[in-house]
Formats: structure tokens, C-alpha cells, sequence
């Protein structure tokens, strides 16, 4: 078994061929907006439970979502075309964060979402890296998800939903709008069958990190994407 570092408070990362089997590569740190881009750009997540220590991981095999790879399961797209539910970007990035938060309490399931780190996507998102997709229905919020754009990657953190399809039509506007971005990559984190229905797969770790690498140039913000249109669906 190897040892787990320790992280203090210069902003380096052990080389994630050193995360244990189930990924976890570090703990301690903190969640400053340089600490966090560090650490996607290298594909590390921080995820902890309501009474860890903050943990920080490198899941390999890892999940993948290529944009132009996406499908969408038939009885969705039959449910999505006569669906009133509309969907936009940048909207309501702080409404969705806690939704998706509140959502798993609710359910009596725990969160990694807490409020220092809800607090730190926020500032992420004012600066230009975080972003959310909201779905609405009759002006009310009813779905979403949030993630961090860097370079052409989308690092998808959480989704939720309050009715039918919200979030799935929400998953559905941001391939939308990443492809008209060029994104390479969405990053889905770990394996789920439901992700796995729209196209994601398993790639290793290697091959993950040689695509952020390629795809990752520089960490520049980028302009807000509430210009994106709200679409119908």
C-alpha cells in the first residue's frame, strides 16, 4: 500500500499514478480557486464525506462523455418532444450548486457538496471557469448541473432534478453547447449505467491525462454562457 501525502499549503499534487486502487491520491489542502484548477487540470477531484478530512482523488478507469459520441435513449427523445421544460446556461449557477446539495440531503443521502465547497464553485463561476445549465419549467427551476470548463474539457461535478427529465435534459443542452464551443471532453468522474445510456465510457487514466493534456493549454476563464439562447424542448 502506498502512503497517502499530505498536502500543505503550497499548491502541489502528488503525480496521480500514485492514487491508491480506489483513487484516493491526497488529503488536507484547501479549497482555494488556484488549488482547485491545479488540481482538474491534472484530472483531480476533491470529494469528501460530511465528517472526512478533505480528500482528494485520481479514479482510473475514468468515465467520458465525447460530445460528438452522445446519444440521446429513445423514450427520452419521444418524452423531450413534447416536453414545456426550457433550458439556459449561467442563469442561476449559485440556485443550482445548492439544489444539487439539497436534492441528496433530502433523499437522506449524504453530499460532498458542502458549503465551503459550494462557496469556492461560486467564486469559480464568477471568475469565468465554473458553469451551470438550469432547466426550468413555467419560470420555476426544476433541474440543473455545474461543472468547470478549462480549455476545450468540461468537468461535470453534480446534476439534479425536481421533475421528470430535468436533468437529463439539462445533460442534453450542455452537449449542445459545448459542441458549438468545440469541447473535446466532458468528464463524468465515475462510472454510472445511467451516463453510460448516452454514450459515456471507461478510458484508462493514461489516456485521460494525455487528452487533458491536449486539450487543457491554459487555464484562461472564459466569458459567461448566459448568451447561450434558452432552448425548448
Amino acid at each position: 500500500m502506498m502512503s497517502i501525502c499530505i498536502l500543505d499549503e503550497r499548491i502541489i499534487f502528488p503525480h496521480p499514478d500514485f492514487a491508491e486502487e480506489n483513487g484516493l491520491l491526497a488529503i488536507g489542502g484547501d479549497l482555494r480557486p488556484e488549488r482547485l484548477l491545479a488540481a482538474y487540470r491534472q484530472g483531480i477531484f476533491p470529494w469528501s464525506g460530511p465528517d472526512d478530512p478533505l480528500l482528494w482523488w485520481f479514479i482510473s478507469p475514468r468515465l467520458v462523455l465525447f460530445p460528438e459520441e452522445f446519444t440521446i435513449p429513445g423514450r427520452l427523445a419521444r418524452y423531450r418532444r413534447g416536453s414545456s421544460l426550457n433550458c439556459s446556461c449561467d442563469r442561476a449557477f449559485a440556485e443550482v450548486i445548492n439544489h444539487c446539495a439539497r436534492v441528496r440531503l433530502e433523499r437522506g443521502e449524504s453530499t460532498w457538496i458542502s458549503a465551503e465547497l459550494a462557496a469556492s464553485f461560486t467564486r469559480l463561476h464568477r471568475l469565468g471557469y465554473a458553469h451551470s445549465v438550469e432547466c426550468w419549467q413555467n419560470g420555476e427551476l426544476v433541474g440543473g448541473l455545474y461543472g468547470l470548463a478549462l480549455g476545450k474539457v468540461f468537468f461535470g461535478e453534480s446534476m439534479f432534478s425536481r421533475t421528470r427529465g430535468a436533468s437529463q435534459f439539462a445533460l442534453i443542452h450542455l452537449v449542445d453547447t459545448v459542441l458549438r464551443k468545440d469541447f473535446r471532453l466532458i468528464d463524468c468522474q465515475m462510472t454510472t449505467s445511467h451516463l453510460l445510456r448516452f454514450g459515456a465510457r471507461e478510458i484508462s487514466g493514461k489516456a485521460f491525462r494525455s487528452l487533458l493534456h491536449h486539450n487543457i493549454t491554459n487555464l484562461n476563464p472564459q466569458e459567461s454562457w448566459q448568451h447561450e439562447e434558452p432552448r425548448h424542448h
